[in-house]
């Protein structure tokens, strides 16, 4: 943890410093969308002012126009992993690449093909593959998480797949429970029957290093706000896995990739602070005294990263345990905080989760409440939707005073609101 250069981390991200009427803002809903280092903006700026043209001229702004959309493929594949910047695709949004992913593979699927989804995911995950499923005729198996591991079970993976299996749609990390699925070894077993594999690791990413080729997964998506970048969604998918596919795109674009996949003129710019945003990790592993490749660089950050992350989510866990009548959903014991990202959810008894959220909120205390698009999970616990939890969720930008402030409000809030219904 003393190698995590927090003062100068903070430094980096102007609305941190931001205040309301003189009173501090603490920045608690990363999971739904973090802050953005200045070096992003700068990137995203620049672009619009000095490189703004379409693709494929010959003049000056497109070529250089060009060079930043290839500079973003390729950050990426630096940042996952991957052998090519050919594998990644640039879109939108995690949910909208999914749908259209979904609805690519769908071609290569048949009435009675199966699919499996999982009880975890984030609803990108599921109604994209529910959809095609009703589209097509495709059989849909559930895979429930265990409720004692917090944790998507092997052994319960292999009872559902069968020589029918055409894919298993996996999360990374909980945005709900933050629990870690064991991505590799759930791989292994659905590849072992033949089945493709698509990850979403929209939660995981900000929080761990991740290798694509190590997982062996076909399909990986994530989305660059959640790890200090800007609105934009990316995709790996294994080049002779999407060098096979047939996309949906306009009849005269380009058919090499990624094009084929990357719909309609780029947003450009955001991928200017994509690009922006990995260097930023890099940077962080550079001052934490990593000297190789931006890869490396990348993976030191995220160790030290994680290494000062996990004591400020322990001692919100603690913290929190000790309120009589809350219930923690997700790993709290402290031998298996390597199975979770710093993300926090839970309800108490007889209090609604967004009356605990909007007393937080009036003291710019940043979090949120419900089901956070979580939408199996709140079912396969029995949570009412309507409510849903209230969830924290830590940055490696957040301080341990920022935690501390939190955690004194949630126990006063509490006693606060209970104290009206008696």
């Amino acid at each position: 943890m003393a190698d995590f250069p927090i003062e100068a981390v903070r430094a980096r991200f102007p609305a941190l410093s931001l205040t309301d009427k003189g009173r501090r803002r603490i920045y608690l809903d990363n999971p739904a969308g973090t802050q953005v280092p200045q070096a992003v903006a700068d990137a995203v700026s620049r672009c619009l002012l000095t490189t703004n043209a379409n693709l494929g001229g010959y003049f000056e702004t497109t070529i250089a126009a060009q060079a930043v959309v290839d500079d973003a493929h390729q950050a990426m594949a630096d940042f996952l992993g991957a052998e090519s910047r050919e594998e990644i695709i640039i879109g939108a949004n995690m949910t909208t690449l999914t749908y259209h992913m979904s609805r690519t593979l769908g071609r290569t699927m048949k009435p009675g093909d199966e699919i499996i989804l999982t009880r975890m995911d984030h609803e990108g995950n599921v109604s994209p593959w529910l959809q095609l499923a009703e589209d097509l005729g495709l059989v849909v198996r559930w895979l429930p998480f265990d409720e004692r591991s917090w944790q998507v079970e092997e052994a319960t993976l292999a009872d559902l797949l069968s020589d029918k299996t055409r894919l298993v749609a996996l999360n990374y990390a909980s945005n709900l429970t933050g629990s870690i699925n064991r991505v590799k070894s759930l791989t292994a077993i659905a590849k072992q029957a033949g089945a493709l594999v698509y990850v979403d690791a929209v939660q995981f990413a900000p929080h761990g290093l991740i290798d694509v080729r190590e997982l062996g997964c076909d399909f990986l998506i994530c989305s660059a706000y959640k790890f200090f970048g800007p609105h934009m969604g990316i995709l790996w998918g294994r080049l002779d896995i999407i060098d096979g596919l047939k996309a949906y795109k306009c009849r005269c674009s380009s058919n090499g990739l990624p094009e084929r996949f990357e719909l309609g003129t780029p947003q450009i710019e955001l991928m200017a602070g994509v690009t922006a945003a990995v260097d930023y990790f890099a940077d962080v592993g550079a001052s934490a005294g990593e000297g190789g490749s931006r890869r490396q660089k990348i993976a030191r950050a995220f160790e030290v990263s994680i290494a000062y992350e996990n004591p400020l989510a322990q001692r919100l866990i603690d913290s929190l345990a000790d309120i009589s009548g809350l219930t923690i959903h997700g790993i709290t014991d402290p031998k298996r905080l390597g199975d979770r990202v710093p993300t926090v959810s839970f309800t108490v008894d007889g209090i609604i989760p967004e009356t605990i959220v909007r007393q937080m909120n009036a003291e710019n205390i940043f979090l949120w409440s419900g089901h956070n698009y979580a939408w199996e999970i709140v079912h396969q616990l029995g949570i009412p939707a309507e409510q849903g939890v209230v969830r924290i969720g830590i940055a490696h930008y957040n301080t341990h005073n920022e935690i501390d402030e939190t955690l004194e409000s949630v126990h006063q809030v509490i006693a606060m609101l209970r104290q009206q219904r008696s």
